[in-house]
């Protein structure tokens, strides 16, 4: 007989973790279970493993809301974060619920049985399940490639290419000439990591990146943890990171010019005197078009001081048999190059969405509050901040599915769908945002609309109050209840459920 679960969980990473957490803690109760592709708990964090690894986010907000970070460092490398997670996991039980090596490729609904029907793929062979609600959490990155334009010549190249997203183990660059191709937050991160033991490392770039330096400790957490502790710092910290956050990018939209010119100062004061910041650290975009990168303690400024870090600024013309080549004539000698030229997005993991027979088409469809699918019942899935940290948004997400389904359970409903019959929503990109990343791929998601509940909100304090308070029936999200079986028909005994959890 087919399993069935009460909510089946997609991805066992930041999310997927918080997600499972977030439902066990609500509905002790229920079946669920989690299926993951890989081989380990941990996601983004367990698939990296290119030198200095670490968060874009300071932790007091990329952490749980319900599990405070502890450690003293705010912007924490790639090992301690994955620690943090399998941590929470463990420390729950949630790692006993955890199905690895399931790669998960269709899911059909069935408005006539009110459930899910997943078909998975495990070692090769198909899996299927079936769920009365499917939460996808796997993120928007395509986990098995990362993204590589075409170089004319690589080919030539007699030293050694490798590409962030597939770090290989051991890779000896001590002594070596190494050449970082990017700009974003893999490449800044990389640069100085490897020029710890690399002979020289240039990071070339085609443009440049706002850079803004950020404290490793954050001062006021370490000194209230020693007079409060940990746990009751914990919130404080978050909220005041949450309100600078929102200072900062809600400055950078109406105050651009001003938000450069601070940034432009900042990276002067960090770099030697008489440095041509105005090539290598004045982008030609707005701060915030594209997501600030963070640097620790200026790691990447005191690289560059001390000459271990060069920033050529070009084009690359043709890569050549011992380096690169720039259309400006200039030749950059590599026995390393590494190619963090970015992500590739994959929406909802590539899982083909049936509803009653009929094929979904992602683009087709309209993001209701940036967690459900307009036609598509009884799913939720997980796109976090691109302003701010990823969990600030995964946390209220599931938060807002504990509310939905304790709403359901009350009122006896099987089936929540959100149904978008406004003529007047016109429709935008969900993700309104110009990394060149999002731009190749954002036509294969779904639509955001012109306003709520369709709108992707980018502000945490907004959403807090609509996710966490706000009116679970809004008129956009329509609830019904599975008409029953005929009299004297009989179900399988395995299709035979009460309905659990907390009313």
């Amino acid at each position: 007989m087919t399993e069935h679960l009460d909510v089946l969980i997609v991805g066992a990473g930041l999310s997927g973790i918080g997600a499972a957490h977030h439902i066990q803690s609500a509905f002790p109760e229920r079946t669920y279970a989690i299926l993951e592709a890989r081989d380990a708990i941990g996601g983004t964090w367990d698939l990296f493993r290119y030198p200095g690894v670490r968060s874009d986010s300071d932790m007091y907000t990329l952490g749980y809301r319900f599990r405070p970070w502890a450690h003293g460092k705010a912007i924490a490398d790639g090992p301690s974060i994955l620690a943090y997670i399998r941590d929470t996991a463990a420390e729950a039980g949630i790692d006993r619920r955890v199905r690895f090596g399931h790669t998960v490729v269709r899911a059909a609904w069935s408005s006539e049985d009110a459930r899910w029907t997943v078909e998975a793929v495990h070692g090769g062979q198909p899996v299927r399940l079936t769920a009365s609600f499917l939460y996808v959490c796997g993120g928007y990155y395509r986990y098995d490639a990362g993204y590589a334009p075409e170089f004319p010549g690589i080919e030539r190249f007699r030293g050694t290419v490798v590409h962030p997203q597939h770090w290989p183990g051991g890779l000896d660059y001590e002594g070596r000439k190494v050449v970082v191709i990017g700009s974003g937050a893999t490449a800044v991160t990389i640069a100085p990591a490897m020029a710890e033991r690399a002979a020289h490392v240039t990071m070339l770039q085609r443009s440049p990146t706002y850079i803004l330096s950020a404290p490793a400790e954050d001062p006021l957490e370490s000194r209230l943890r020693r007079l409060l502790g940990a746990r009751r710092v914990y919130p404080v910290v978050r909220w005041k990171n949450v309100a600078l956050q929102t200072l900062i990018y809600r400055l950078s939209r109406r105050r651009p010019d001003l938000v450069r010119s601070l940034i432009r100062k900042a990276a002067i004061r960090q770099l030697p005197p008489g440095y041509d910041v105005d090539t290598h650290f004045r982008p030609r975009y707005n701060p915030w078009d594209q997501r600030l990168c963070l640097v620790p303690d200026g790691d990447l400024f005191a690289s560059i001081r001390s000459g271990r870090v060069s920033v050529v600024t070009g084009r690359i013309g043709e890569f050549t048999g011992t380096g690169l080549r720039l259309e400006s004539g200039t030749e950059l000698e590599a026995d390393v190059v590494v190619t963090a030229t970015g992500l590739r997005l994959l929406a909802l993991g590539g899982i083909q969405l049936t509803v009653d027979g009929s094929d979904v088409r992602l683009p087709e469809t309209m993001a209701y509050k940036g967690m459900m699918l307009s036609g598509v019942p009884n799913l939720a899935f997980t796109i976090g901040y691109t302003n701010a940290s990823w969990t600030l948004k995964a946390d209220l997400v599931s938060e807002y599915v504990v509310r939905l389904l304790r709403y359901m359970d009350a009122r006896g409903y099987d089936r929540c769908v959100p149904a978008n019959d406004d003529p007047t929503v016109t429709e935008r990109p969900l993700l309104d945002f110009q990394a060149g990343y999002v731009l190749r791929s954002i036509g294969d998601f779904p639509r955001s609309g012109s306003r709520a509940p369709w709108r992707l909100g980018m502000s945490y304090a907004h959403d807090l109050l609509k996710l966490r308070y706000g009116r679970i029936g809004d008129g956009a999200m329509r609830f019904s209840t599975r008409p029953a079986a005929p009299q004297g028909a009989t179900l399988p005994a395995c299709e035979l459920r009460p309905v659990r959890g907390s009313t």
